[in-house]
């Protein structure tokens, strides 16, 4: 965030894919019917599904952040998965009815959490950002009207060089008494 207000903050949708075959000893796989196989067809046609955007905020993004399957090399697969992690621009529902579509009938598809896009208040004269990222937010709903800013840069987040410097520390200091005093008035 680097001490910059929000203007919003992307959603996230995240689905997960199953596929279910038959195993078979890898010699035979006639006698067998791959999930991997039917996984990898269903996370390419994903891949290449039209995403949405917003000239505000950015485009809708896709990562795969898990795959799993199979039992050994010398097996057919009988059952594979993938997380899905969708970052959402705006309402999720005809991303929900496209990705369905797109998987196929061959694997199922499931949406365990979602958590919304959100537009967020801003403060005149404070510098300001989007997030391309998705916060607790939705979920403080009895705080009221929700800022977010922070010292430290995302872009560095989740990895093992995660890090703030000592300097935004101490201007996100200085930043948040200047909050609380404009937001008193």
């Amino acid at each position: 965030m680097e001490n910059r207000l929000a203007l919003a903050s992307k959603g996230t949708l995240r689905a997960e894919i199953t596929a279910r075959g038959r195993m078979a000893h890898s010699a035979y796989p006639e006698l067998g019917e791959s999930a991997i196989d039917k996984l990898l067809a269903a996370l390419t046609r994903l891949r290449a599904m039209h995403l949405p955007s917003n000239p505000e905020v950015g485009p809708c993004t896709l990562n795969i952040g898990l795959i799993e399957g199979g039992r050994a090399p010398n097996i057919i697969p009988d059952y594979a998965h993938a997380d899905l992690l969708y970052r959402l621009i705006g309402p999720a529902e005809e991303l929900r009815r496209n990705i369905v579509a797109c998987a196929g009938d061959q694997v199922e598809v499931t949406f365990p959490l979602e958590l919304p896009f959100q537009r967020l208040k801003t403060i005149d004269g404070i510098p300001t950002m989007i997030a391309a990222f998705t916060t607790d937010i939705p979920k403080l709903t009895r705080w009221g009207q929700p800022l977010l800013v922070g010292p430290g840069s995302i872009h560095v987040a989740h990895t093992e060089g995660e890090y703030i410097e000592k300097q935004q520390l101490h201007d996100a200091i200085d930043l948040y008494c200047l909050l609380a005093k404009q937001l008193q008035t």
